[in-house]
């Protein structure tokens, strides 16, 4: 039987519910560039289709400003280094805290030497400081192999993120798990031969999740289960080290029980 080696975690909206955080960082960078862009709730949405904040903005930048590609892309390139920086200022100011379920799954996880990773399109820096403002310094550490846009540059859903973490960490894919909150997380995860756990939120809801072993709300605690929206966790309140070994056990198998159906699409 299979056994579960590694949980590879996303971070913007897996590990904590960044996402609106990052809208407004970028509104207050749009602001110090002069541009009169402010991206609602609802336009973010459909712009988390495009993986990477600098890569978002050069596509919106493409229909709206005048320039060559060079041009573009050095704007782009600026714009989102005060934008990030702007997000790691807010970030640090927030009290965020991880999603509900994932400190209580990455220390199980350690206690049961299951080896922990994250595949990011974010970077190191971003990650570092979402880790310290919730789990304090150094719990970087906790983590085998962090894989960032610094280390791969190629963006979900390419597989490129999730290979490098499963190559860096020795392990068999099929022996690994990946939380995930997008379709392009998604993507990326299952190209690189992981099952997936998606924990979905207010801008991911109606993404496309097909072949996911399990969709739900959140990983869940015991006096607040997640609410599963597609697969069938067995009963489990919960997404725990328990739950992601009979996943790994079940690949692969014929009408696995754990194989999410499509949900309706973007």
């Amino acid at each position: 039987m299979n056994t579960l080696q590694a949980i590879v975690f996303d971070m913007d909206g897996t590990l904590a519910d960044t996402e609106d955080i990052h809208r407004q960082a970028f509104n207050l960078a749009f602001g110090e560039f002069d541009c009169d862009w402010q991206w609602s709730r609802d336009e973010y949405r459909g712009l988390l289709a495009i993986s990477g904040g600098r890569e978002r903005i050069r596509q919106y930048l493409a229909g709206r400003r005048k320039g060559d590609d060079a041009q573009l892309a050095e704007l782009a390139a600026a714009m989102h280094k005060r934008k990030s920086a702007l997000y790691r200022e807010l970030l640090s100011g927030t009290g965020i805290r991880l999603r509900p379920g994932v400190e209580r799954l990455l220390r199980e996880a350690a206690a049961k030497s299951v080896r922990l990773a994250v595949a990011t399109s974010s970077s190191r820096r971003n990650l570092e400081t979402l880790l310290q403002t919730t789990l304090g310094p150094g719990s970087i550490g906790m983590f085998d192999a962090v894989i960032t846009c610094d280390v791969v540059e190629e963006k979900k859903p390419s597989a490129a993120v999730y290979r490098r973490a499963v190559a860096d960490l020795g392990a068999a894919p099929a022996r690994c798990v990946a939380i995930e909150d997008t379709r392009n997380g998604n993507l990326a995860a299952l190209g690189a031969g992981l099952r997936t756990v998606i924990t979905t939120h207010a801008f991911t809801i109606d993404n496309d999740f097909g072949g996911a072993a399990l969709v739900v709300d959140q990983l869940g605690e015991p006096e607040r289960p997640m609410r599963v929206l597609s697969g069938n966790p067995g009963g489990a309140p919960c997404i725990d080290v328990a739950l992601l070994e009979l996943i790994v056990a079940d690949a692969g198998r014929p009408g696995s029980r754990h194989t999410a159906a499509a949900s309706t699409a973007e």
